[in-house]
């Protein structure tokens, strides 16, 4: 550390641009220190560095260096400290929850083989009922070894849930207002709303609805040669964690209330049913987004 303290001391005065990849953040808080810029460069947008053949590592510096030269970086937004803790609390959250679901889905699996799966499988009377089957040895031992896991995870995300919790009772009057705009949404808990906030950031960043459409990768592509114009499949760029939320949401709201569930079977007639609720993800997403911009509160709507 101190080696690369003094090398950069010693170009003194100079900028600098970091690709905004894993681990960057130490880098650039230290490059801070002695630059008269830093500049953190969407690592996405930098195509030219990766579409080189030839793709080394001095090669990658002498391209960021001269597109700093040239001010052509295209610059990513940098979190704040919070939204880095934020999204560190529910990444962490989301990849328990998928290992619990995962632990679900292995012993229902087993006993399958068996004919012996059941709704009320992962309850008290449930765990009875398994460990009165007759299952080979092995089967069982494994069955066992799962349902230990499976009482770790779920006491982790209570944990999780609770840290999630205070980490809310601590948000700034801008992050507090948006929590209680985002709850008057019908069928948005708390998970969704610490994830939304979490993986967007600062809302008021993206220039316009589509920007947030884009970053939650959920605008189809699209493929336009000779005045042909055809809509491909979603791009899924941008943060993967909030596009399956918004999903997750879409489905609930089809099913919950009117308003989206007339949308969805309109949209479902047309393009088919996991295409409309994608289109139904999206439009929620635009709903969230000028809830956020506006600081209104979800307005009910009369279904047409």
């Amino acid at each position: 550390m101190d080696r690369i303290t003094e090398f950069l001391k010693s170009h003194v005065p100079y900028q600098i641009t970091v690709e905004a990849t894993i681990g960057y953040e130490w880098f650039a808080l230290l490059a801070e220190q002695s630059a008269a810029r830093v500049v953190l460069a969407h690592a996405g947008k930098l195509r030219v560095i990766a579409d080189s053949t030839r793709k080394t590592d001095k090669v990658d510096a002498f391209v960021l260096a001269e597109f700093l030269a040239k001010d052509m970086i295209p610059e990513a937004w940098r979190p704040t400290p919070r939204v880095r803790q934020h999204r560190g609390l529910v990444r962490r959250r989301s990849k328990v929850q998928s290992r619990i679901t995962c632990i679900k889905n292995t012993v229902r699996g087993v006993l399958t083989r068996y004919n012996a799966d059941r709704e009320s499988l992962f309850t008290k009377i449930g765990w009875q009922y398994v460990s009165k089957l007759d299952l080979l040895k092995e089967d069982m031992w494994v069955i066992e070894d799962l349902w230990e896991e499976l009482g770790q995870c779920q006491t982790r995300l209570k944990k999780l849930d609770k840290r999630l919790d205070e980490f809310a009772l601590t948000a700034p009057t801008r992050e507090a207002e948006a929590r209680a705009v985002l709850a008057s949404m019908p069928g948005v808990g708390t998970v969704t709303i610490d994830t939304v906030l979490a993986e967007l950031g600062d809302w008021q960043r993206f220039h316009n609805a589509d920007t947030v459409v884009s970053f939650a990768g959920l605008d189809p592509g699209v493929r336009e040669s000779d005045g042909r114009r055809k809509d491909m499949r979603l791009t899924k760029a941008g943060s993967p964690l909030l596009r399956w939320i918004l999903i997750q949401l879409a489905h609930r709201m089809k099913r919950t209330t009117a308003r989206w569930k007339t949308l969805f079977e309109k949209l479902a007639h047309r393009i088919g049913k996991k295409k409309a609720t994608c289109a139904v993800a999206r439009r929620l997403l635009l709903v969230i987004y000028a809830m956020l911009r506006d600081g209104r509160a979800y307005q009910m709507a009369s279904v047409a």
